[in-house]
Parts: structure tokens; sequence; C-alpha cells
């Protein structure tokens, strides 16, 4: 273990189980972000072609992209109904490493109010710290 590991407040690790809420997708509006991969993925699995998929699904942030969302922030790929993702597979890196994230982290305080939000924060399995880091360090929000 580098010293670094050993400083981190979360070195032995963080509980996290998701519990398929839904609070993560929905809510006030944000921004959820894609890089040209994802998007590719995201068309293909939908079966749209790129144009039809980035005119519909993606909007421009300054020099970036980010999925839109419905009236109310709530991401246009939750299906309230069922309460669940409908591109899971391919979800977005920021959403396959929710909670880890280095906003999220970066204080005991910070996880707290994490796990406040999001029921399954600071619940279930064990993530070991090498996890975390792994996912923290897969994009900055």
């Amino acid at each position: 273990m580098t010293q670094k590991q050993q400083e981190l407040w979360y070195r032995k690790g963080l509980r996290f189980e998701c519990t398929g809420c839904g609070g993560c997708c929905t809510g006030d509006p944000g921004y959820v972000w894609v890089n040209q991969e994802e998007v590719v993925a995201i068309a293909k699995f939908l079966g749209l072609d790129m144009a039809q998929f980035e005119c519909t699904h993606v909007r421009r942030v300054g020099n970036r992209r980010s999925l839109v969302e419905l009236s109310g922030g709530d991401c246009t790929f939750f299906d309230n109904g069922a309460r669940r993702c409908m591109i899971y597979e391919v979800r977005p890196r920021q959403c396959r490493t929710w909670p880890f994230w280095a906003s999220n982290v970066a204080t005991i305080e910070a996880w707290q109010e994490t796990c406040e939000a999001c029921p399954g924060a600071g619940q279930g399995h064990l993530i070991p710290l090498a996890e975390i880091e792994t996912r923290v360090s897969v994009i900055r929000i």
C-alpha cells in the first residue's frame, strides 16, 4: 500500500450496494457526461444511427456532451414505471462509477452527504480501496 493509500480516510474500503431506487437517475437537473465511445455504444444498443441518436439524446455543454434530460431532470433513459435504466448494459462511465466519484469521497463529510442521498451508499458489500480508486480515476465529477 502506498503512503497516499495509507492516508486516505476510506483506506479500509466503503460499503455500497445499488438498491435500484433510481435516485441517481432522477431529480434535479444536471449532466451525464458522455464521450464518443459511449455515444456510439448507446446508439448501437438502441439501434439508432449516430445522427439520429445525437440529435435526440445528446446536448452540447461547452465543448463537452451530456445526455439530455426530461423536464424536471430525470434521465431520458430511466424507465420510471419499471424503475430501471433502459441502457444499463451500456450506461455511461459516470453512471457505472457512482457513487465513487472524487467529489463524493473527497472527505468523510462528502461521503456522509452521499449516503444521505443514496440508500445504497454506506450499505451492502465492502468495496476495497483498489476498486474505489479505479472507479474514481475513470471520470472527474
